[in-house]
């Protein structure tokens, strides 16, 4: 069988890619993240007496966490499977790949296998950049709410 009647013969086979239902999908899943997003801005915002400015590392640190979480229970799998690229919005999707790694590797131990091949992926400075943030905000804001300090 030559090239052009194995082409034919592919094409004839091949289901058709529904690229019209994947791009809605991908749409409702990734609009759904980045809905949940917003209202966990304006939670800080409302309660935590964040400016729209200020709201935004928090926010991120949040959907890091929920993504983190989820993708350690193995829903943001799921997540993905259902809505292809609109699972991988930016700030939860990079959450879900780095997470992914430190997972596949865990039976070679916490040391070398889920941290290095974590780092591999994000590197330890974005990984420990991100967290020591939230950790911080996270601290000043109660410290600036039960009235210990003022900034």
């Amino acid at each position: 069988m030559n090239e052009k009647k194995y082409a034919a013969l592919e094409k004839e086979i091949s289901p058709k890619t529904p690229y019209l239902r994947n791009c809605i999908k991908a749409f409702l899943v990734g609009g759904t993240i980045c809905l949940i997003g917003q209202f966990v801005a304006l939670f800080y915002m409302t309660y935590f007496d964040f400016t729209e400015r200020t709201s935004s590392n928090p926010t991120v640190s949040t959907m890091i966490f929920f993504a983190m979480l989820l993708t350690g229970f193995g829903f943001y799998k799921k997540i993905g499977q259902i809505g292809g690229a609109g699972g991988s919005v930016p700030i939860t999707g990079f959450s879900n790949a780095v997470v992914s790694a430190a997972i596949e590797h865990k039976s070679e131990g916490y040391v070398l296998g889920v941290g290095g091949n974590m780092f591999k992926l994000a590197g330890s400075v974005i990984l420990f950049g991100v967290f020591s943030a939230f950790v911080v905000a996270l601290i000043k804001t109660i410290l600036v709410k039960l009235g210990v300090v003022s900034w």
